[in-house]
């Protein structure tokens, strides 16, 4: 980002590397400042606000841009002196002071819609004139915030001639700060338009971060194509940024398009970001591109097996349609699993937990299910009951995750994430908001709200734990009728009847509805290579009988009206009882 500031969807970019206001005379005579009044005084016209009224009637000017220049002048003044000074200096603002209360509205109304855009502050790694680079990066944003109130408040004080006796220390900073640096590594011809975007280095999270994007379901399938899809877009590098993540073991590159900044910083909630020195001069396995202009028919979203240069590369099209994180997320992941399946290992969707009973038994439980059938509930059931049940509880993987054999054959379980992208209404009463100050909020008011929070270190997901009970999430069958909550498989055959099905009640987290099937239960990677997952399905179920595993079906009751909470939490003691009786 070359600009000193970008204000575009509601969403502001403010580069300290570009300019760093230090002063409020600065920041008033700054370019941001400017453009985020001239958005405001733009807004209140669209919407025929009095505000706009009283402010155009007050001064009399031709344009907008000239109003913005006169009321500038003004706040100029009135950090100095009050409203009663002002007016013997210059007279021509009278008439807009002397409406206090009209005014305070106009102050009142620009720094809420201040606040209510996402802000995002940022430097670069290279020293730019009037630029911020010297100082801590806290620090700056720190200051800035200071800046920002002190602007506020003064204006007020000297227009009400008194102080508040409540300061409400208000988020008027950025949401996220970042850093940016330019990393050189060997970029083949055919990736050569992404050679000058710039990777996140640092992110500094000013929590809770509340984002509004403008889709809160995923649809469809990722599906291939034949063709490297880069030929077909226009990439404008100052408008991208480069998440360096360790999805699980590989390293990815996951480009993303400055209007879907929300999705990109979300991103450091979920997987690890890569250091410098992990990506400096190394290719990376998995390239992601998220938000690309191009001149396909419709959006596009989907993945490329790149052989000659042995990258997995997905990719969708800019578009309102895809504004949500699960396509972020989940495309990801995608890749990911594709790269496995060419390995060797088997991609799971569902939940690993290592738990540690009270009466010191353990286990590491592997629970399949797609989207709603209860893997992630099945672990919000086993956190509440923990006092209860538990002595330690450490997540492996909490929605994506793949199997691998060990040199002396036995299935180990790997994860790919340290966070989870979990739908609010999944949570405990309370528990997220006892939990606020870590977590990234999507939509909390609308259905399907999301957050998303660290749950696993790093070192626990790319451990490697074996496996001692491998289940389906049965969420659409009840425990009636002699059905219990957890029922063992007896053979390969019958394990892959369930497990190949994979059926589910839908709960509204895609646009599905009713009773759905999906291929393993991973239309992530194993829908797509069908063929492939099936060999490796017959291996890794035969492993599991020849070396112990304990494989059934955990039936959650998720998707059965009026149990989508006692079902979890009876499955889980179950399970607690299944562990206590392991040899």
């Amino acid at each position: 980002m070359k600009k000193d500031f970008s204000l575009r969807n509601g969403k502001a970019m403010i580069n300290f590397t570009a300019k760093y206001c230090d002063t409020i005379d600065k920041l008033l005579e700054s370019n941001g400042f400017k453009r985020v009044m001239l958005s405001y005084l733009k807004n209140i016209r669209k919407k025929n606000s009095v505000i706009y009224k009283y402010i155009t009637d007050s001064m009399v000017v031709s344009g907008n841009e000239i109003l913005v220049e006169e009321i500038i002048n003004l706040f100029k003044l009135m950090i100095m002196v009050k409203d009663d000074d002002i007016i013997r200096l210059n007279n021509k603002y009278e008439k807009i002071l002397s409406d206090k209360d009209r005014f305070v509205d106009f102050i009142e109304g620009l720094y809420s819609f201040w606040r209510k855009l996402e802000k995002y502050t940022i430097v670069t790694n290279q020293q730019v004139s009037e630029g911020y680079e010297s100082v801590s990066f806290i620090d700056a944003n720190t200051e800035f915030v200071k800046l920002v109130l002190n602007l506020y408040r003064r204006i007020e004080e000297n227009i009400l001639k008194v102080k508040p006796n409540v300061y409400r220390q208000l988020p008027v900073g950025g949401n996220a700060g970042l850093i940016l640096r330019n990393i050189s590594w060997p970029i083949p011809e055919e990736y050569c338009s992404l050679s000058n975007i710039p990777f996140l280095d640092s992110i500094m999270l000013n929590l809770p971060f509340i984002t509004y994007p403008k889709k809160n379901t995923r649809d469809g399938y990722f599906t291939e194509c034949l063709e490297n899809p880069l030929e077909h877009c226009n990439i404008v590098s100052d408008h991208w940024f480069c998440y360096p993540a360790k999805v699980g073991t590989l390293l990815a590159y996951i480009y993303f398009h400055r209007d879907y900044m929300a999705h990109g910083v979300t991103l450091c909630n979920l997987f690890e970001m890569a250091r410098e020195n992990e990506c400096t001069n190394k290719k990376p396995d998995l390239i992601y591109i998220f938000g690309a202009r191009d001149d396909f028919e419709k959006p596009k979203t989907i993945f490329y097996d790149d052989i000659k240069n042995n990258i997995m590369l997905g990719y969708v099209s800019y578009s309102d349609a895809i504004d949500y994180f699960g396509y972020m997320k989940k495309m990801a992941l995608t890749l990911h699993n594709l790269v496995m399946i060419k390995r060797g290992c088997l991609p799971v969707h569902g939940a690993m937990v290592n738990i540690i009973l009270n009466n010191g038994k353990t286990a590491n439980v592997v629970i399949v299910g797609d989207s709603g059938a209860g893997k992630s509930e099945s672990l919000e059931a086993f956190r509440s009951l923990s006092e209860d049940y538990i002595s330690d509880m450490t997540i492996v993987f909490d929605d994506m995750g793949y199997i691998k054999l060990n040199e002396d054959k036995k299935p180990l379980g790997y994860g790919t994430e340290i966070g989870a992208f979990i739908r609010l209404d999944d949570l405990g009463p309370g528990y997220a908001f006892r939990e606020i100050d870590r977590c990234i909020f999507m939509n909390p008011d609308k259905i399907n709200a999301r957050l998303v929070m660290p749950v696993s270190s790093y070192k626990d997901i790319i451990k490697g734990y074996k496996i001692d009970m491998f289940l389906y999430a049965n969420n659409y069958e009840s425990v009636e009728n002699h059905r219990e909550e957890i029922e063992y498989f007896n053979s390969t055959s019958e394990a892959l009847e369930v497990f190949k099905a994979g059926i589910r009640m839908a709960k509204g987290t895609t646009t599905e509805s009713g009773l759905v099937k999906s291929y393993f239960a991973n239309p992530f990677g194993p829908l797509q290579k069908q063929r492939e997952t099936d060999i490796l399905l017959l291996k890794y179920f035969d492993n599991f009988y020849e070396t112990g595993v304990k494989v059934g079906q955990i039936r959650t009751c998720l998707g059965i009206e009026g149990q989508s909470t006692i079902g979890p939490k009876r499955a889980a003691k179950k399970l607690f009882y299944e562990i206590s009786n392991l040899k």
